[in-house]
């Protein structure tokens, strides 16, 4: 069991708590059905406006390149839900997702059919023993960060206490060249 904040619930008549997730999406090796990674990302997106989830917002999907040894070209998007549902179900409810998408966890950083991460919730802060959120590395992500500030510029990392828009600003602010000294 992890813990949880009571930031971000919001009551409703029936006195259930209703979260927010920002859910982070990729795909980069298509279905053998002949489904390619957008196709991939936008069936991701419909299966998460389905109970017990209402999708939000989704944004655009984007291209990115990839992180690691993989060689192909990622589709990147965000969709914001809204579920009666903990972290750790609906961390269950994406890896269900993800395997009916054949899903291999057989390499770190390898080709995937699809991806979702848990990138932020409503409730703040949660670390279990499977599942931590904030996600641990979307502040260094341009491709999570990039579709997450198309839909949710305003919302906090509970971490960092910085919005969104401005983490995105601060990872494409250009950085500094390493320059060798020149040998004299």
């Amino acid at each position: 069991m992890g813990k949880a904040s009571k930031a971000g619930r919001k009551k409703r008549k029936s006195g259930a708590p209703k979260w927010c997730y920002a859910i982070g999406i990729g795909s980069n090796q298509p279905l053998s059905r002949g489904l390619g990674p957008r196709a991939i990302v936008a069936a991701a997106l419909a299966a998460l406006d389905r109970r017990p989830f209402r999708l939000v917002a989704r944004s655009p999907v984007i291209a990115s390149r990839p992180i690691g040894p993989s060689q192909r070209t990622y589709a990147n998007a965000v969709a914001l839900i809204e579920t009666d549902e903990k972290p750790m179900e609906v961390l269950g409810y994406l890896q269900m997702l993800e395997l009916a998408a054949r899903r291999r966890r057989a390499r770190r950083w390898g080709t995937r059919t699809l991806d979702l991460d848990m990138l932020l919730w409503s409730g703040g802060i949660f670390v279990g023993n499977r599942l931590s959120v904030p996600h641990p590395a979307f502040r260094t992500r341009g491709f999570v960060l990039g579709p997450l500030r198309a839909v949710a510029p305003r919302w906090r990392d509970p971490v960092s206490g910085l919005r969104v828009a401005h983490l995105a600003a601060k990872l494409a602010k250009a950085k500094p060249v390493d320059r060798t000294p020149r040998p004299r």
